[in-house]
């Protein structure tokens, strides 16, 4: 059985532009006041197209359209990307396709036009309940905007998630506590909930350097509202079924789990990163970052900067950090026949620390070490 028959197969599609830049944001994104998009369609296709013929026969699990702003896309360009992965590749009877949305780009219309393309599962941005919050994070939607695209979405698919930001400035246990409980009685099936951080290279990483960026948690206080966000997601039936990611279950993201499994997914438009494995052979993509660079380059089919073979200890490796962040964990089999056996004692050493346990031949962290999950993997690497 090849890897990604074992892991699963997906097309992420990597579309830059947004309308602002979030000052926390290190994504390859970019704002721009034209966007040529009949050029970035054929593109696309073209890339979609090129990579069928390096990789045939393979049947697509997902489609992920992340950003930037996939929104912004318009729905013709969707369709056109849906249709060639579809003509090249066999297509999963669940084939799960994601766009995430910005809430300011949210049209009940453009929405309905998505789901005619083959949409059929959105990822809204709200990221705070809070117009606060929402300002001090420099989104352009307010609250009240960000409920109604969720009414939105709800109405148009049936299947909707949305991400939320805790450990923000100034939020301390109750108020968090408040905003996840409201969050909840939205009766969300999945929701993405990310710790703030602070990465180098954006707007809040410079703020933060010259101290006037007031107000963000220690790591104790970061470590409470993780494990405040772990009791009542599950007290309320969405579990962690990964570090960030709660759904009801059954409810998962199939496309994410790819990632989490390593499996194999070709990456296209500027900066994707892809992974497949050929023949035996685990191989790393990575694209021009630049658009402009990209659409130049892709036009010819040849959208990708690069191109890695991994040896087999750093696909283990990968499958091991990725497999530890799901409640699943990771076949130790499965590391075997790649060809990296955990070290016996190593394994003791996590398992002794209540980091880790092993049951029915897989290797899970236990809720204790999922927040500790790179303290895990250090020991067992």
């Amino acid at each position: 059985m090849e890897n990604w028959q074992i892991g699963g197969f997906g097309l992420y599609v990597h579309w830059p532009f947004c309308e602002a830049k979030c000052p926390y944001c290190d994504f390859n994104s970019h704002v721009s006041r034209t966007v040529d998009h009949a050029a970035w369609r054929a593109a696309l296709v073209v890339e979609i197209e090129r990579w069928a013929e390096r990789l045939p026969g393979r049947t697509l699990g997902s489609v992920f359209f992340g950003g930037g702003t996939p929104s912004l896309m318009e729905p013709a360009t969707v369709e056109a990307v849906l249709d060639a992965a579809r003509r090249v590749w066999g297509t999963s009877n669940a084939l799960e396709v994601t766009l995430e949305a910005n809430p300011t780009s949210v049209e009940r219309d453009r929405f309905r036009a998505f789901a005619a393309a083959g949409v059929n599962r959105v990822s809204l941005g709200v990221q705070a309940l809070d117009d606060a919050a929402l300002r001090a994070l420099g989104r352009t939607h307010d609250a009240a905007g960000a409920l109604r695209a969720l009414d939105t979405a709800r109405a148009t698919f049936e299947r909707v998630s949305f991400d939320l930001i805790y450990a923000r400035q100034h939020q301390d246990e109750v108020a968090w506590a408040d905003e996840l409980a409201r969050a909840l009685a939205l009766g969300p099936d999945h929701l993405s909930l990310y710790q703030l951080t602070i990465e180098p290279g954006t707007m809040f990483h410079t703020r933060a350097a010259a101290g006037r960026l007031p107000g963000l948690p220690d790591e104790d206080r970061g470590a409470t509202l993780y494990e405040m966000t772990q009791e009542i997601c599950g007290a309320a039936g969405l579990p962690a079924y990964e570090v960030s990611n709660h759904a009801v279950p059954g409810r998962e993201s199939r496309h994410n789990l790819t990632y989490w499994r390593a499996g194999d997914w070709v990456g296209i438009g500027p900066g994707a990163v892809g992974r497949f494995t050929k023949a035996g052979q685990r191989h790393e993509m990575r694209n021009v970052a630049a658009p402009a660079a990209w659409l130049a380059a892709a036009t010819t089919g040849e959208g990708h900067a690069e191109v890695s073979a991994e040896t087999r200890t750093e696909w283990a490796e990968e499958a091991l950090m990725m497999g530890l962040r799901i409640s699943e964990g990771v076949d130790i089999e499965r590391l075997n026949r790649i060809g990296w056996a955990p070290d016996a004692d190593r394994v003791r050493d996590v398992t002794d620390l209540g980091l880790c346990v092993v049951t029915d031949g897989r290797l899970r962290t236990t809720p204790r070490g999922r927040p500790l999950l790179n303290e895990a993997v250090r020991r067992l690497l």
